[in-house]
């Protein structure tokens, strides 16, 4: 398909569905814990739906968050699950590649509650050593400051692989952080730290292409994955906040949501994908629209 990466969607979002769960803080983790099976089932679907990357299901997968419910022994086990499932489904599939993500520390949209670079990096370090075997490069995902991208970039370096780095931006403006930084101030951490690819990701589209403008003055490739919730919501801001605080949009079927991605490719990213509440449907859109462009 043309020179246009097609990453997954939705993983957390799409387990908590297929499960009949009700949430907890501990999201798609608990899920893992009680269906065994189910993350390689959704590995799968994204695969044939024409995905080319499976993010692991590693992006809450924290000691802190496993220490709070009572779980902190389960630790490597739990990664080297998440592993095992992601390989699976790509070993089945035949192709693709497997990026293992690495999640904000303590809470997501969270930077006030994030802790300094230096306390964040040997996290980071421990997590991204311990998958590094299993992937093909590192996805720090969901970065909400300058500074919480920067402990997770000076921790996951310290493994060897290629990294990617993914921002969110606020929903009313793709220009800022949700930190309230300009997106512009990263920059210097492309500078420092030479990531391969930066993305905006779990942001509503709208706000995407005001983010590209943006990150595609960094000189690297670029990309983006957004979300279709209708807003982060004030509940889900609070302490051990669980998805249902949520709300899915329902007017953000597949071929809606193809055309925000088409509009990023049009902007020159080469990296396009889905997360939360962007499910297999959706990226069967996009695969379908990118081969039907000229030289797809």
């Amino acid at each position: 398909m043309r020179d246009i990466t097609l990453m997954d969607g939705g993983l957390g979002q799409e387990l908590i569905k297929r499960s009949g769960d009700r949430a907890t803080p501990l999201w798609s983790t608990q899920v893992m814990i009680d269906h065994p099976g189910l993350v390689q089932e959704v590995h799968r679907d994204f695969f044939d739906a024409g995905a080319m990357v499976a993010t692991t299901n590693t992006y809450a997968l924290h000691r802190d968050r496993l220490e709070r419910f009572g779980k902190p022994a389960e630790f490597e086990h739990l990664l080297g699950l998440a592993l095992a499932e992601a390989q699976a489904a790509r070993d089945a599939h035949g192709s693709g590649r497997i990026a293992g993500s690495l999640g904000p520390l303590v809470a997501s949209y969270r930077p006030d509650l994030a802790p300094s670079p230096e306390i964040a990096a040997p996290i980071y370090a421990e997590i991204a050593a311990l998958i590094a075997p299993g992937v093909d490069f590192f996805i720090l995902e969901t970065m909400a400051s300058v500074a919480q991208a920067e402990g997770a970039l000076m921790g996951a370096q310290t493994a060897g692989k290629p990294i990617w780095l993914s921002l969110t931006v606020t929903d009313q403006d793709g220009r800022f952080l949700r930190s309230g930084e300009p997106l512009a101030d990263a920059v210097r951490l492309i500078e420092a730290y030479a990531p391969q690819a930066v993305l905006a990701n779990c942001s509503v589209p709208e706000v995407i292409g005001d983010a590209l403008s943006v990150i595609k003055g960094f000189g690297v490739p670029f990309g983006a994955y957004a979300n279709g919730f209708t807003q982060i919501t004030a509940e889900f801001l609070k302490d051990s906040p669980t998805v249902d605080a949520l709300r899915e949009r329902d007017d953000m079927g597949p071929a809606v949501y193809a055309d925000h991605a088409m509009r990023w490719i049009g902007q020159g990213a080469t990296i396009v994908g889905g997360c939360c509440e962007v499910g297999p449907a959706h990226i069967a859109e996009i695969s379908k629209r990118i081969r039907e462009m000229p030289n797809g």
